[in-house]
């Protein structure tokens, strides 16, 4: 009489190998993409160079205040009294931010001062 052995129950593949790939692949793409749209802020550095003339026009840039030349000036004013030194609105501005003045504090700046005409404003640590 010749006896069989009995049937080996069959093994299931392991997912654990797969589920860490896919986990992985997951991390992957999830630091490789991008979340939002970057809007490009044109502001040339002073490390460019160019030529600078007139007064001086030094906009800093605080938390809470903005200073022209060392004094504090109301932001609803800024374009009347940055008009006595420029000679026209296409004069260089340079902008400095103060410690603690956040970027979104400075891109807001800078537009306040595009939508007041002036058009080239640079940027400076």
């Amino acid at each position: 009489m010749l006896l069989d052995p009995p049937p080996r129950a069959r093994r299931k593949p392991s997912l654990t190998p797969m589920i860490d790939v896919v986990f992985l692949l997951l991390v992957f793409f999830m630091l490789a993409s991008r979340f939002g749209i970057d809007a490009a802020l044109s502001l040339p550095l002073a490390a460019g160079g160019g030529d600078y003339t007139g007064p001086p026009r030094l906009i800093d840039i605080a938390p809470e205040q903005v200073f022209v030349n060392g004094q504090p000036v109301p932001v609803a004013e800024l374009a009347a009294v940055l008009d006595p030194l420029v000679e026209t609105r296409r004069d260089t501005l340079i902008l400095r931010g103060r410690d603690g003045a956040s970027l979104q504090r400075i891109v807001t700046l800078t537009e306040t001062l595009r939508s007041a005409g002036f058009t080239s404003v640079v940027l400076v640590e």
